[in-house]
């Protein structure tokens, strides 16, 4: 049993049993106090039992947010279990190891993927396949399979090509354009065909041998027929192009080109190109800036008045004169380039900046008198007489008509009563101006008895004056004939 004692001058009480010691010298008896046994401990195995399953639950749904869901497989790599880095890691990886073996003219030989630039775009398939495969939706595992086209590098690849089966190559050649100078228009140069191996079908066996899963597969590397880049087709639309733009290009002034550029000239602006299987034009700036700097010369000029002939009405038989307006050139600084840019894009006008000065427009009125009884011929022009003329008018048997008339034609040289049956003929009567039925204003080289009646009908003037007449008289210009 255990006692109970107060310590020595401490006044406090300890549940600590006394223990006998060997005494003193003095004979004394002797005492030490002991420890008493410790409670035991309670043993809690199930806690950390539950602790450790607990944890690893944790992690596997963890885990099950971020790797792809189980069954994944992209371009033939199963990536199930894998987060969307490691797929793609993978994906790529599988892809540059991949050994193709070229059959035929190949010889056996093996290239690999990396040796062909062979690529998907394998980041974006493992976050994509991510998206709609994560682990922890469980109706994703297992699903189909995710397919990926297998691009190739096309200069990797034929590199590669050319160096392991030389023989399968010869180059197509290039429909070419070109400006004659004979012919001053654009020709063509036919293309020729060639060979090699096709990157285009060796990219698509690539991808039916990936989505099957196969790290390796063979392909002939015999020649195929190599069609160029620029075909006679291409060339031939590229030449009716340039040709058209030929016959148009030059400075224009609304629809005036004002400015005409040859074609030799505008063949050495321009330069044809093959770029990416296509032909492409580009323009010489500075060689256009030279012609643009000629222009203020060719392009500026005072307004010039229009004249026109008109009838009682108003109405314009003839313009004598075309109005022009007047034109200063503006400011041409970015002429050049702005042209040069409109040639390499098909555009063969370039309309030029100018201040304009509207033309202003004279009218005259004409017509045509004629006094049987006078004898006369009267000119006039706004209804004052600008010339009298002596003349000779049908005979009282053959008179000339009377009445109010318009001018409908005129010959330059007519055979006059020459058809059967005629009562008279006078070949190569000159300077007929029609007004009525066979009736004309015409020169009369058979006599000079002029201010006396001496025709069949028509009005007979000298030669010379019939051919002012002829000239001075337009369409529908109104005559008048009277006694």
């Amino acid at each position: 049993m255990t006692d109970v004692f107060s310590g020595p001058d401490t006044g406090t009480v300890s549940t600590t049993a006394p223990t006998a010691v060997l005494p003193p010298d003095d004979g004394e008896q002797a005492f030490e106090w002991a420890p008493t046994e410790p409670a035991p401990r309670k043993r809690r195995l199930g806690l950390w039992i539950g602790l450790g399953a607990g944890a690893l639950v944790l992690a596997a749904a963890g885990a099950s947010m971020i790797l792809i869901a189980p069954g994944t497989t992209v371009a033939g790599v199963a990536i199930g279990g894998m987060t969307p880095g490691m797929a793609a890691d993978a994906i790529s990886s599988r892809l540059a190891a991949t050994e193709i073996e070229l059959t035929g003219a190949g010889d056996g030989v093996t290239l690999s993927g990396a040796d062909l630039g062979a690529a998907v775009d394998a980041t974006a398939l493992a976050e994509q396949a991510f998206a709609d495969r994560p682990m922890w939706n469980v109706s994703t595992w297992m699903g189909d399979a995710i397919g990926a086209e297998v691009a190739l590098d096309p200069e990797a690849a034929d590199r590669a090509l050319r160096a392991a089966v030389p023989a399968s190559y010869v180059d197509p050649v290039d429909a070419t354009v070109a400006y004659d100078k004979g012919a001053d228009k654009y020709t063509t140069t036919p293309a020729e065909s060639g060979t090699g191996i096709s990157i285009e079908e060796l990219a698509a066996a690539f991808t039916a041998a990936s989505a099957k899963g196969e790290t390796a597969f063979s392909f002939p590397g015999d020649a195929t027929e190599v069609v160029p880049l620029i075909t006679d087709e291409k060339a031939a639309a590229k030449a009716e192009q340039l040709n058209g733009m030929l016959a148009d290009i030059g400075f224009y002034v609304g629809e005036e080109r004002t400015v005409p550029v040859a074609a030799d000239v505008a063949a050495t602006w321009l330069s044809i190109d093959a770029a990416d299987g296509e032909l492409t034009v580009t323009a010489d700036e500075a060689a256009i800036r030279e012609a643009v700097g000629k222009l203020p010369e060719q392009v500026d000029r005072k307004a010039v008045d229009a004249v026109t002939i008109v009838d009682s009405q108003g109405k314009v038989l003839r313009t004598e004169v075309e109005g022009k307006d007047g034109r200063v050139l503006g400011d041409t600084a970015g002429v050049a380039a702005a042209f040069a840019e409109g040639l390499a894009e098909g555009r063969a006008s370039y309309e030029l900046p100018v201040t304009s000065t509207p033309f202003k427009t004279t009218s005259t009125f004409r017509r045509i008198e004629v006094d049987i009884s006078a004898q006369r011929v009267y000119l006039f022009e706004n209804d004052k007489v600008s010339r009298t003329l002596a003349t000779s008018t049908g005979l009282p048997g053959t008179p000339t008509p009377l009445g109010r008339f318009r001018v409908f034609g005129h010959t330059p040289i007519q055979d006059m009563g020459c058809f059967e049956g005629a009562s008279y003929c006078t070949p190569d009567v000159p300077w007929n101006t029609w007004f009525a039925p066979n009736i004309a204003f015409h020169g009369a080289y058979w006599h000079n008895n002029f201010g006396q009646r001496m025709s069949h009908g028509c009005v007979n003037l000298p030669p010379s004056i019939a051919k002012q007449i002829y000239d001075w008289s337009p369409m529908g210009l109104e005559v008048w004939v009277h006694s």
